[in-house]
């Protein structure tokens, strides 16, 4: 337990730093004060800073020290009369306990709610992946296509009388570069689907709307769509799980084409843009499509949908990834027709200019 308490204090210092000078403050004061003070029950407040941390068993510890530092600022001090000294400490120990025990219990709840979410979220990412199945195999047959027709060439050449080294050199590189743009394919969808905690982490939103892209080109060539993209410059990052963030920007192009599918193919225009302010990022997808025809204001909640076979969760899943991360979503009709989805982000204190 000390060599994980050790770990969550160098991941967090300020955190740990603030709790430490705040104990250290009310045990002196504690101490010096006369005993019929229940001083101690101020420890209540860092027991509740400690919950920031999100781990339980470094709370425990920290409601364990406080206890320990109560019952040392009781022998320690000589003022005021010892019997009531007795019970105020009694019952600071008691709400330290009460605080520590809630506190455990509170972050054990939140943390399975998370945990339902995650999976929540993996399967929509499942059934997404689903439906890009075709474009998915599209996309990896290319390159093993281009694979073997240019190892074919090579052979052909390795075996001419006398053998073309220049012109086999270049099918072979040729052949390594298709097998790393299939590597690239397969790993996207990997990291897509794959199941694991969300990871928070500076994340370079260029790069996750481009990964994004590249899984639906075969999608967007298919349906006749003019794909723009238009980024500021210099966009800082923000901190947030690269796959829970590229779900939602998925989750909102598919919509788009979806929507499209009744357009005009001359008139199908999809444009992903990310913009900032200084102080947030907002990202949007807008379509040319054919709009959502009412109740914009329930677009977001679950179960509710346009699509005749939609389940209604894509859009729900994406406000709640995005307001996990801080954010706020939105969706708004998009001039002259279709529609506009986005969310905004805080950006990184650090790299706010």
């Amino acid at each position: 337990m000390r060599r994980e308490f050790v770990r969550y204090v160098t991941e967090m210092p300020l955190l740990w730093l603030g709790i430490s000078v705040l104990a250290s403050l009310i045990f002196i004061a504690d101490t010096v004060t006369d005993l019929e003070m229940a001083f101690a029950v101020l420890y209540v407040s860092v027991i509740l800073i400690s919950v920031r941390s999100g781990r339980p068993r470094a709370v425990m510890v920290v409601g364990i020290g406080c206890v320990i530092l109560t019952v040392v600022s009781h022998l320690l001090t000589q003022h005021g009369d010892p019997k009531p000294g007795i019970v105020n400490s009694a019952l600071s120990i008691l709400a330290i306990g009460a605080t520590t025990y809630l506190a455990i219990r509170i972050d054990s709840v939140e943390a399975k709610a998370r945990q339902a979410q995650a999976a929540l979220a993996h399967m929509s990412r499942v059934t997404i992946m689903g439906e890009l199945a075709t474009s998915i195999a599209h996309e990896v047959s290319q390159p093993v296509t281009a694979i073997a027709a240019n190892s074919n060439a090579a052979l052909r050449w390795l075996s001419a009388s006398p053998p073309n080294q220049d012109e086999a050199r270049i099918a072979i590189d040729r052949v390594v570069k298709d097998a790393d743009r299939a590597g690239e394919v397969i790993g996207r969808v990997r990291r897509l689907v794959a199941r694991a905690s969300p990871l928070f982490d500076k994340v370079d939103m260029i790069d996750v709307i481009t990964e994004t892209l590249l899984l639906m080109r075969n999608e967007v060539r298919k349906n006749h769509i003019v794909l723009r993209t238009e980024f500021a410059n210099d966009l800082p990052t923000v901190t947030g799980d690269r796959v829970q963030l590229q779900q939602v920007i998925l989750n909102f192009v598919i919509n788009a084409i979806e929507a499209m599918n009744d357009v005009n193919p001359e008139q199908r225009e999809l444009l992903v843009s990310a913009a900032t302010d200084g102080k947030k990022m907002t990202v949007s997808v807008r379509d040319s499509g054919v709009g959502v025809p009412a109740a914009l204001d329930r677009i977001f909640e679950a179960f509710y949908t346009t699509k005749p076979a939609g389940m209604g969760m894509g859009l729900a899943i994406s406000r709640s990834i995005v307001e996990a991360h801080g954010g706020t979503i939105y969706a708004a009709p998009n001039f002259p027709h279709g529609m506009v989805f986005g969310f905004t982000l805080l950006l990184d204190v650090s790299t706010r200019r």
